[in-house]
């Protein structure tokens, strides 16, 4: 029997940008690491991963959860460092795509290694059998692919890639510690070259080439079709390109050439001449500032190949192509894309095509399922749903019997037919499970205990959530359970804007609560983020028929709510993910305990429109800044929360929002997103079974007239400094005399009645102003911010 396995320390072999950054991953989730490379030959023997680790915090996206976290990265070399290896539970290979160079590491670390280790390389395609035949007999069975996808903080795909030895019972030990703790989603891929995600992803890019050069359409108007349009990425075919690297994508296409020199789309696996000669001339895209765009002033300028010079972009999608995309039926839509004679609806039909023949062919050599590669391209390439769902959706049987036909046309397609199973089935998908073309039956999902923690995973097509039996609900809110007694409230409004309903609803919801169950937990259920704040447009509502009444009265209402969030007589927990901003931000703040996913951006960012904190999340961090108080120095501690609020400053993870007092010591972090519900609940349920007491009214001391006055002269400093305007200075004051307690003795002892009054005052008083209304109506129309 396999011992259970624990992850504590973790070594990454190889200080290159994926190996650092999966080294600072490990980091955030808490686990000891250790990053390896060659020793320099000059200075200190660690100056190779010294200067990797030191470049983490300079790379976007920010790979690190929050500031200075890189210094917990131990930095080592294999000349003087390979007996750290001992006590390391996994070791995970990320050096460059060398058999002979992983040959001849393997060899050098391999007497290091523990018997419990689990060793692991992240390559990217190179055969996981092969590699395995390099090392110990008795070590064999506890190594297997690991491929993270890049960057890898973010991207939520990593493949297992197991070989015939690699011990089964340890796999699914791995895969639970890269869920849970790391907060991935897992495929276990088949050992093959590319695994999956990159074998379809990067064969998808290469039909799009290959189809773009057929057809003549331009780089430009490729992008322009095989981005958002078709639900995938912004950076479409050739802006990615530009990302990786021309040169990279040239060794890709390469190495795929030889490696699967039998695939009947070998033809495919080739980069247009055009591509090949602007690597030569060193234009390899983003790094080198250009390669098939390049921006000239502010201006994005694409090569043209006819003319072999850049051009201003011009990327027109065809009338014909945009009436069909509208289509509402992916029925509809593919029907017409097949029969139109638009060169650029040929080009999207052959490029969907092509990708459902390749998928369908290869899904038995490389995947168990048709959700392994649907999820695969979700997951690693950003795709709104895989191909086996776009196909199914799409009418399966029509579309295979479209395929089938032009097979037969070597000139337009590979001649392959499609397999048995295709023909047979009315989709890959039924009731919830997956064809699995080994099987030769459907399956379901994993049964890992692991996931039935996740009661909302991403799905695919035909399964059917358990939405929960409904307690109450109305346009803004509906409160729900999932059979216990631990209700769930979530938010139906655009972006989870908090309006006066939402609020209502949750005063109703809390008063539910407290008189028939034992807990309530806020989660939102069709969303990413939890909440990006206020409903402005009821605040412009009410400036146009001048009602500051009403405006007063609404500040007043998220008050309450926040405050009942805070003395329910039953525990209140706040299941916040993605953005939490504003109002969001200022009523977890308020609940009796937040537990936050990894991903969790948190601020009080209504300076921005004109306004201060005022749904007693002012209140809130002044209260905090007197907990913190050394020596009763009060000041010193509200100092960084009056810059945050002043700054709209947002956290760049949840362990950041925990740094900036967003969230407090006895907040939760969850990585996986997937889990955040069944641990909210499972938290306030303890909370539950305590018995648990709302706390007191509380009252405590504030910086008063000395602290407005000191924050007043920084903010002098600044306006006579050309940094803020005259209207950020009078938000900043605003913010001081909140913050503060208004203009009163130092250290003065205040109840949160009279701070919540201050926040009233200073809102009412700028909403009043023109340059908060032309602040609030430009943040509508635009999304982001004025200045003025």
């Amino acid at each position: 029997m396999t011992e259970k396995l624990n992850i504590r320390r973790a070594a990454v072999l190889g200080a290159g940008v994926m190996g650092a950054q999966i080294a600072a991953h490990l980091t955030n989730a808490g686990v000891e690491t250790i990053l390896f490379d060659l020793p320099s030959e000059k200075g200190s023997q660690n100056a190779i991963v010294e200067s990797s680790i030191s470049a983490l915090s300079k790379l976007k996206p920010n790979p690190l959860a929050v500031d200075g976290i890189e210094q917990y990265i131990t930095p080592a070399n294999y000349n003087t460092d390979l007996d750290k290896l001992r006590n390391c539970d996994l070791v995970i290979e990320a050096i460059s795509e060398r058999f002979d160079w992983k040959q001849s590491l393997y060899q050098k670390v391999s007497p290091y290694l523990s018997k419990s280790v689990i060793f692991a390389t992240n390559t990217s395609g190179l055969g996981i059998h092969h590699l395995s035949t390099i090392l110990p007999e008795n070590l064999q069975s506890r190594f297997c692919g690991i491929h993270f996808f890049n960057p890898p903080r973010y991207m939520k795909l990593v493949e297992i890639i197991p070989h015939t030895q690699t011990d089964k019972s340890l796999l699914a030990q791995l895969e639970t510690f890269l869920v849970s703790r790391l907060g991935k989603g897992v495929i276990i891929a088949n050992d093959t070259p590319n695994f999956i995600g990159n074998r379809i992803g990067v064969f998808s890019l290469l039909a799009v080439l290959h189809h773009s050069r057929e057809l003549g359409l331009a780089p430009d108007i490729v992008d322009a079709l095989t981005g958002p349009l078709i639900g995938r990425s912004k950076s479409a075919t050739f802006r990615t390109m530009d990302v990786v690297g021309l040169d990279t994508m040239a060794h890709v296409v390469n190495t795929l050439k030889q490696d699967l020199k039998d695939d009947p789309w070998a033809n495919y696996f080739d980069l247009p001449t055009w591509i090949t000669e602007l690597i030569e001339r060193g234009a390899l895209g983003q790094k080198k500032g250009q390669g098939v765009y390049k921006k000239v002033g502010q201006q994005i300028q694409v090569w043209d190949y006819h003319d072999k010079a850049y051009r201003p972009i011009s990327s027109h999608v065809s009338n014909e192509v945009m009436t069909i995309m509208r289509q509402t039926s992916p029925v509809d839509r593919f029907e017409k894309l097949i029969k139109s004679h638009d060169p650029q609806a040929q080009f999207m039909w052959r490029i969907f095509r092509d990708l459902f023949h390749y998928c369908a062919y290869h899904l038995n050599a490389i995947a168990q399922s048709a959700r392994d590669i649907d999820l695969s391209m979700r997951w690693g390439y950003g795709w709104q749903q895989g191909p086996f769902e776009i196909w199914q959706l799409a009418s399966w049987k029509e579309i295979a019997k479209k395929i089938n036909q032009e097979a037969q046309n070597e000139e337009t397609m590979s001649p392959v037919a499609l397999p048995d199973w295709v023909n047979t089935l009315d989709g890959p998908y039924q009731q919830g499970k997956a064809f699995s073309p080994e099987k030769k039956i459907f399956i379901g999902r994993s049964e890992l205990p692991i996931y039935k923690r996740q009661y909302f995973p991403d799905q695919t097509i035909t399964e059917t959530p358990n939405e929960g039996e409904t307690i109450f609900e109305t346009d803004a809110i509906r409160m729900w359970t999932l059979g216990d007694r631990i209700p769930i409230l979530s938010f139906k409004t655009k972006k989870n804007c908090i309006s006066t309903d939402v609020l209502e609803g949750i005063q109703e919801a809390i008063l539910r609560a407290e008189k028939d169950y034992d807990a309530l937990v806020l989660w939102q259920r069709h969303d990413v983020d939890f909440s990006v704040g206020a409903d402005l447009k009821q605040v412009v509502e009410g400036l146009k028929d001048n009602r500051i009444d009403l405006i007063e009265k609404t500040v007043s209402l998220f008050q309450k709510t926040a405050l009942m969030l805070r003395y329910a007589s039953i525990p209140t927990v706040a299941a916040i993910r993605g953005l939490t901003l504003g109002g969001g931000c200022e009523l977890s703040m308020h609940t009796t305990k937040i537990v936050a996913a990894f991903e969790t951006y948190v601020g009080l960012v209504e300076v921005g429109v004109g306004i201060i904190p005022a749904g007693a999340g002012s209140k809130e961090l002044a209260y905090r800044a007197s907990l913190k108080a050394v020596d009763g120095n009060i000041y010193k501690s509200l100092r960084s929360f009056f810059d945050q609020v002043a700054m709209g400053q947002v956290s760049i993870s949840a362990l950041d929002a925990k740094r900036l007092g967003y969230l407090r010591p006895q907040d939760s972090i969850v990585f996986s997103n997937d889990e955040l519900l069944f641990q909210a609940k499972k938290q306030a349920l303890a909370l539950a079974d305590i018995s648990y007491t709302p706390p007191i009214p509380v009252k405590f001391q504030v910086a008063g007239s000395p602290g407005i006055a000191n924050l007043k002269t920084y903010l002098v400093n600044l306006r006579e400094g050309g940094f803020i305007s005259d209207h950020d200075f009078l938000i900043g004051s605003k913010v001081a005399h909140v913050l503060c307690g208004g203009e009163i003795e130092a250290n003065s002892l205040v109840d949160e009645q009279w701070m919540l009054h201050l926040e009233r005052e200073a809102i009412v008083d700028l909403v009043q102003t023109n340059e908060t209304v032309e602040r609030i109506k430009y943040m509508l129309e635009k999304g982001k911010p004025l200045r003025n």
